[in-house]
């Protein structure tokens, strides 16, 4: 029976390339980003348009804003970042 090019030999994990590994990060990562940015407009348009709930908008964004450090820190730790 021919086996499944797919599947390692010794039946464990599939290596990765460092630039497939990249690429799947990067997919991972731009749903982070997007979410903290679109969690931070929702805070927006609350504090825009519905002026009784600033404060609730307010938690939104810090929401959105945190969302957005724990994406720079899973990059810090997974990336080294060459200057």
């Amino acid at each position: 029976m021919a086996k499944n090019e797919n599947t390692p030999a010794h039946g464990g994990k599939k290596k990765l390339t460092e630039a497939q590994e990249f690429e799947i990060m990067k997919l991972v990562l731009d749903k982070f980003l997007w979410l903290g940015f679109g969690i931070m407009a929702a805070g927006l348009l609350m504090i825009l348009f519905q002026v009784d709930n600033i404060f609730k908008g307010f938690m939104f964004m810090i929401v959105g804003a945190i969302v957005l450090v724990l994406f720079m820190m899973l990059l810090i730790r997974e990336y080294e970042i060459m200057k």
